[in-house]
């Protein structure tokens, strides 16, 4: 089997987990941010530990695409993200978590460019 060539941009894997846990993700967040000329060309994000399974939002991915990197636009796509998350008592702590894991990932993800 050959695999294909990686795509462009820089890539990363966040998983937030408890401590007593080794393998379970209370929410993970994967992410390939390519820029050009201090814009994001490519965002691809996928999403753990929210759903039932991993998934992706392309609205989330338009927003970001186009725009220059900042923690305004980071704030602007979780708050697209979660427009509708709705907790369930027990999980009700994963709304903020994903907030906080989704713009601190963007920022990792184009620190080099918002210097």
């Amino acid at each position: 089997m050959v695999l294909p060539a990686p795509v462009e941009g820089k890539q990363t894997y966040r998983k937030v987990r408890d401590r007593a846990s080794y393998a379970f993700a209370l929410v993970s967040v994967a992410g390939i941010v390519d820029i050009e000329d201090g814009r994001i060309t490519r965002a691809d994000l996928a999403f753990g530990g929210l759903a039932p399974k991993p998934w992706r939002n392309a609205e989330v991915e338009d927003l970001l695409t186009g725009e220059t990197p900042s923690e305004d636009l980071f704030n602007k796509a979780a708050d697209l993200l979660l427009a509708e998350a709705k907790g369930y008592g027990a999980n009700d702590f994963k709304i903020p978590l994903a907030r906080r894991t989704l713009v601190s990932v963007l920022g990792e993800l184009t620190e080099e460019a918002q210097q």
